[in-house]
């Protein structure tokens, strides 16, 4: 049983442009939590950020209340819109360029009171190092919100002396370390203040730390690789969802986390199978 979680997505939304075969897909790091929390069965998933005002804005858009995501504290001001250029090679999205946020990235979405007593309905808020919300994640932690942040893979030492202290929940990519490095990272940045830290590592699965112990997830078997783009946002996400629903049902904290991460890991694998991240994908001329 999924007891009721009620999740925000914070920062950022784009299309992500595949290239090779001229296809235009709705992601970000903040829309795509708030999608596969929806669809992992968080009983209320929101989304706030800031849109542009060309096709690409109204294409996010108009796929996010297809998926029912809560939309009622977005901006859409004149500008483009967040768009990354992507292609695949051997079923992994390899990344080309970005408009570093478009409208987004010149314009900063600032919290006040109001926002803050919106924010405050969610069990969790999801952002991330690509959102732009930096300055923000001390209001919301002391409006006693517990913060969770993904951070990228080439996140440097004060980044994360930076941001950590305000995070709950603390994920990133550690693909390119060995297993013993991963642990040494996780207890660190454990250390600056997240509760919970997760190292996703591709196709050999996570490794987390809760501060007193680690854990090991392998990755589950994808039946039919369409791309990656979305794997590591939707292994996240609905660990989150999963857990807390775990932990509002009175779960242990370690069994919570090892079923959570297991569910989620299975979660992750079908992701796997869709185009895009959450598909909707639609043709685009240059």
């Amino acid at each position: 049983m999924i007891y009721p979680v009620k999740v925000l997505g914070f920062g950022d939304n784009v299309v992500d442009k595949y290239e090779h075969i001229k296809m235009m897909y709705p992601g970000g790091n903040a829309v795509n939590f708030a999608v596969y929390a929806k669809q992992f069965g968080a009983e209320r998933s929101a989304y706030m950020g800031i849109f542009g005002s060309d096709k690409e804005a109204e294409h996010v858009i108009a796929s996010l209340e297809a998926e029912q995501i809560e939309l009622v504290k977005c901006l859409q001001v004149i500008g483009e819109n967040g768009c990354s250029k992507n292609t695949v090679i051997n079923g992994d999205r390899v990344f080309l360029e970005s408009n570093e946020g478009g409208i987004r990235g010149d314009m900063r979405y600032a919290l006040n009171r109001f926002d803050l007593a919106y924010i405050r309905q969610f069990d969790v808020v999801h952002t991330g190092n690509y959102c732009f919300t930096e300055r923000e994640l001390p209001k919301i932690k002391a409006a006693g919100v517990p913060v969770s942040f993904d951070f990228s893979d080439d996140s440097e030492d004060a980044y994360f002396e930076m941001v950590a202290p305000w995070v709950t929940y603390a994920f990133l990519s550690c693909s390119d370390l060995e297993e013993e490095e991963i642990r040494e990272k996780l207890k660190w940045i454990a250390f600056l203040g997240p509760a919970f830290v997760c190292a996703s590592r591709g196709a050999e699965g996570c490794i987390a730390f809760d501060g007193d112990q680690y854990y090991v997830q392998p990755a589950m078997p994808v039946e039919k690789m369409a791309d990656t783009m979305g794997a590591g946002d939707s292994l996240l996400t609905s660990f989150l969802v999963g857990y807390l629903s775990a932990k509002k049902a009175g779960q242990p904290n370690d069994t919570a986390i090892a079923a959570s991460l297991k569910a989620a890991a299975a979660f992750a694998s079908r992701v796997c199978g869709i185009d895009g991240a959450w598909g909707y994908g639609v043709h685009y001329d240059d």
